[in-house]
């Protein structure tokens, strides 16, 4: 009955808050593809986005998946002398090795025991083979053999609202045709002549961006898919996104590959593998997406629009896009019970949901499961027992809640494509009646455990690459945190959480990217994110929505995307036009708390 694109076997810890913690979590998973479509002055969803299939995970954390593997097509037969060019435009990092290799080669074979003699020269008109640097959107149409691809990406200031950028527009700045500022990495500058032809800036030592871009209206910059970190916002290029799981190299621009072509290429493509350092530095098998989301309370109007429209009505819009990620969360505030009736009455504070409804949080392809609401216990403790057991009988990972305060405030630990997730959550508000006792059901109360909370923390970050931290904290309905909400998420970020969200508030709030090179590393705050399936349209900031979309590659955080939704009909999201998205991004960037003097990551 409860098939979702997620099917787990799960086991809770049972640890002692101040015990080592251990690491045993495990799931199968179904890859599921979502791929949305903007129609023209209607609701915007997000850029086109693809999940790639999880692998099965291991009983224990197994090693980084092995990087993709080089040219292996089949030799070809060729007549005479096989001769060699590079391209004249060819960076020197990339033919001095070759070249180094090739005067060391005096010969190649051509099948199983023919050779003919291999000569490096220096005209590329008359040599058979030519090695040179060229779009990956060539590679289909010209059937070269692929020695290395480098991605890169343009990237501006994270609390940019512009989300895409024109090839043609980026062309123009490339070629100093533009008189808005562009800042080339020494990488780009080498590769990207290739898309962009002749590059008429500077480069910049990425070192110094962040004033640069502080002090400079309208600057972007072009990096490296791996140099990437949360302080920059990622531009789609025409539309495309490069943290796709599944871009298609012929559809994104900035992607260039070392390229061999001609008769004898199969062989000397094979005998120049060892010359290439890094094949990739963008390896699918490396990333993970996370998509995190404000309050589900599946009560009240929303529960009566469900028994009118079906029960997967709030879902309808949204769930492609949810989905899509490899890792979607969902915080639940209200237990799910087989009985529960609606109450419609926007006075009614004591809530639950039928089990009919999780066919909603199934349609967006829930992976895990927060319970830190301070409405987990309103049907008080023998309806969180029939909720938390519900949830274990169909195999569904909670974290946050337990039949005890040791299993509320348990991790619950997570793999995925090579990176490691321990997930966290309590309840930093009351009532008393909804946390967890020595032996009674509840959610993790965090100022009665926040000593052992934070403990955790640290203990975590020495044993997984990312702690995913939540907090039911205290409510407003305001876009910037309170002076104790900055005080205590940061006091998580310090202690070692890589991401710290806030799941309590109605409205959207601020974030507080924190890049490579600050003290404690790449990492996002969210104070706030909005409710998810809430019946609250009682203002424009209630139906105002954002999902979070954090990206990982090779286990560490590098881009955070901000998606945004707008409430329908007291239960139906639907995504926010462009004009809407522009509103939401500049209010809750206006809200940001203001930061400390930046502490360099020495990494000592």
């Amino acid at each position: 009955m409860f098939e979702s694109k997620v099917h787990f076997t799960h086991f809770r810890i049972l640890f002692s808050l101040v015990a080592l913690i251990s690491l045993a979590i495990w799931g199968t998973y179904q890859s599921i593809n979502a791929q949305e479509e903007q129609t023209q002055g209607g609701p915007v969803p997000p850029a086109p986005y693809f999940s790639s299939p999880t692998p099965e995970p291991l009983p224990t954390f197994p090693s980084d998946p092995t990087a993709t593997p080089g040219p292996t097509s089949t030799p070809q037969f060729v007549e005479g002398p096989v001769t060699v060019a590079f391209a004249q435009a060819l960076p020197q990092v990339y033919a001095l090795p070759m070249r180094s290799m090739l005067n060391q080669t005096r010969s190649i074979s051509v099948g199983s025991w023919l050779k003919r003699p291999l000569r490096l020269v220096d005209n590329v008109g008359s040599a058979r083979v030519q090695i040179k640097l060229e779009p990956l959107a060539n590679i289909r149409l010209n059937g070269a053999i692929p020695l290395l691809e480098r991605y890169y990406v343009v990237v501006a200031p994270f609390d940019t609202v512009t989300d895409d950028i024109a090839l043609d527009d980026l062309r123009l700045r490339w070629q100093g045709l533009k008189p808005a500022p562009l800042y080339v990495s020494e990488e780009a500058a080498l590769d990207l002549p290739a898309v962009l032809g002749v590059r008429r800036v500077s480069v910049v030592e990425h070192a110094g961006w962040a004033s640069l871009f502080a002090n400079t209206p309208d600057a972007i910059g072009i990096l490296p898919f791996d140099q990437l970190d949360p302080s920059y916002k990622v531009l789609t290029v025409n539309g495309v996104n490069p943290l796709s799981n599944r871009l298609e190299p012929t559809e994104y621009a900035l992607a260039v590959g070392l390229t061999v072509h001609g008769a004898g290429s199969p062989q000397v493509a094979t005998l120049l593998q060892s010359a290439v350092e890094k094949r990739t530095n963008r390896n699918a098998n490396l990333l993970t997406t996370l998509i995190m989301t404000g309050v589900t309370a599946m009560s009240r109007t929303t529960a009566a629009k469900m028994e009118e429209k079906g029960y997967t009505y709030p879902a309808a819009i949204i769930s492609d896009t949810l989905r899509a990620a490899d890792i979607t969360h969902i915080s639940n505030e209200v237990p799910f019970l087989s009985d529960c009736q609606v109450n419609a009455s926007p006075n009614n504070l004591v809530m639950c949901s039928s089990t009919n409804y999780w066919a909603s949080l199934e349609a967006v392809g829930t992976d895990i499961v927060g319970l830190s609401g301070n409405h987990v216990n309103d049907f008080g403790r023998s309806g969180a027992r029939e909720s938390i057991g519900w949830y274990r009988a169909h195999n569904i990972p909670i974290y946050g809640s337990g039949m005890n305060v040791q299993e509320a405030c348990a991790p619950l630990l997570w793999y995925h494509n090579g990176t490691r997730f321990a997930f966290l959550a309590a309840l930093a508000f009351g009532p008393e009646f909804a946390w967890a006792t020595a032996d009674q059901p509840g959610a993790c109360y965090y100022y009665d455990h926040k000593e052992e909370v934070l403990a955790a923390v640290r203990q975590l970050a020495q044993q997984v690459d990312v702690v995913a931290i939540e907090l039911q904290y205290e409510e407003t309905y305001n876009p910037y945190p309170t002076s104790r909400q900055v005080q205590e998420f940061r006091e998580l970020r310090e202690a070692g959480a890589t991401l710290v969200t806030g799941v309590q508030s109605h409205v959207p709030q601020s974030l507080e990217p924190y890049g490579a090179d600050d003290a404690g590393g790449a990492g996002m705050i969210v104070y706030g994110l909005g409710n998810l399936f809430f019946d609250q349209m009682q203002s424009w900031n209630t139906r105002t929505e954002l999902y979070i979309r954090h990206t990982f590659y090779d286990g560490r955080l590098i881009s955070t995307e901000i998606l945004t939704g707008v409430l329908e009909d007291f239960a139906q999201p639907r995504w926010a036009t462009a004009e809407e998205r522009a509103g939401i991004l500049s209010e809750i960037f206006a809200a940001a708390p203001s930061r400390p003097r930046a502490v360099a990551n020495t990494g000592q």
